[in-house]
Parts: C-alpha cells; structure tokens; sequence
C-alpha cells in the first residue's frame, strides 16, 4: 500500500471477511485434527476388549478394568496432591515477594475538614454526631449582686467609722 492512499471501508470489510473464514476453515482443520489423534491414541493404548468366553473370564476381564481404574485414581490424587503444594508455595513465595518489596505508603494529602465532617465520613450518614458543644450546656443567668445604697451614704462618715477602729487596735 502506498503512503498516500487509504483503504476503503468495503475493501477493509472484505479483507476482514477474508481472515476470518480462512481462520474458520483453520478451526475446523484443528478440530478434526484433535479427533484424529484421539482415535489414533485410543486405538493404539486401548484395545477392544475381548468379551468372548464364559462368565470367569468376563469376571476377571471387569476385575482388570476396576484395577486399571484404581491405579488411574491414585494417580490423579497423588497429582493433585502435588499442584496443591505448588499451589501453596506459589502463594507464600507471592506473599514474601510482597513483605520483602515492602508496601509503599501513598502521600497523605492535607484535608480541610471540619469535625463534624470527619465523624460523619467515619460513621456514615446513619450517625449524626455534632461537635458544638456548648449547644448541650445548660443556660445559666448571672446574678448582679445588688449592693445597697444607704451603706454609700457620706464617704467622710465612713472614715470617721474606720479610725475609731484604729484606735482601737492601737490602745490595745
């Protein structure tokens, strides 16, 4: 194809057209192919089974199958044994690989959020919590002590009242 030119989408579509059924065709092949070496292989490990003769040998032609059987069985359980323990090791061996890489903690970024925010991102919106605390106090009035006004009377009295009581405690 040269530089200047493009594909047409019809041209496109019919050389898609044209993979995919060669792809189908190879599909297919592969198919018959698998069945081919199935038959071949069943034909060459697993003959016929004679099944002339009297009930004996039918007994000891079955006792043959179900030790064959036996034997297959513990096979596939001692395989299966062993891809569990690879299984396993392949597991520990992905959890020390993490522990000795070591978890890289993210950069924590600076949040402007109030109180009230936080509790609620923490307990979810089915909590509402709220930080004014001074809301639950109790209201309390001050009291203005009242002082009486006859006891201001004549500031000069009051001195008066007082150095009697120094001479009090200085004839003592």
């Amino acid at each position: 194809m040269s530089e200047g030119k493009k594909m047409t989408s019809s041209r496109r579509h019919h050389l898609k057209s044209l993979v995919l059924q060669i792809a189908s065709k190879w599909l297919e092949q592969e198919k018959q192919d698998v069945a081919a070496a199935k038959e071949a292989y069943l034909a060459e490990h697993c003959p016929e089974p004679d099944l002339s003769g009297d009930q004996a040998a039918l007994m000891e032609v079955c006792k043959k199958l179900h030790q064959a059987i036996d034997k297959v069985d513990e096979e596939r359980y001692d395989i299966e044994a062993k891809v569990q323990k690879a299984d396993k090791e392949i597991e520990d061996l992905k959890l020390k690989v993490v522990d000795l890489a070591g978890v890289k903690k993210p950069a924590l970024k600076k949040v402007r959020m109030s109180a009230d925010a936080m509790l609620k991102a923490l307990l979810g919106s089915k909590h509402t919590v709220n930080m004014d605390l001074r809301a639950n106090l109790k209201q309390v009035k001050k009291e203005t002590k009242e002082e009486p006004t006859e006891a201001i009377g004549d500031w000069r009295k009051n001195i008066e009242d007082k150095a009697d009581r120094k001479k009090m405690f200085e004839s003592a």
